[in-house]
């Protein structure tokens, strides 16, 4: 079976920004062919609860890593996430 898409979003609490970013990514892949988005692991991180990503993230928050890669930060273009995810799909 195809590996998985990892898409990580790292914000904190009460952080208007990255709120409307975690409802683009869940916006962008519920569009998805089920086959892919299946494929796909979202997962929430807070620089509040892990000090190394505070200190490489603080300023840039929201950010949105694919595969462990930098896509973006502050704010994440469904159009853009789009490309990503088909050419990360593409390529597999």
């Amino acid at each position: 079976s195809p590996a998985v898409i990892a898409l990580t979003l790292i914000g904190k609490p009460d952080c208007h920004l990255c709120e409307v970013a975690s409802d683009v990514v869940d916006a962008v892949v519920a569009e998805l062919p089920d086959a892919l988005a299946e494929d796909m692991e979202i997962t929430e991180l807070s620089i509040l609860d892990d000090p190394a990503l505070y200190e490489k993230y603080w300023e840039k928050i929201p950010v949105l890593l694919i595969d462990g890669e930098v896509h973006g930060h502050w704010r994440i273009s469904p159009d853009r996430l789009r490309e990503a995810l088909a050419a990360r799909a593409d390529a597999r």
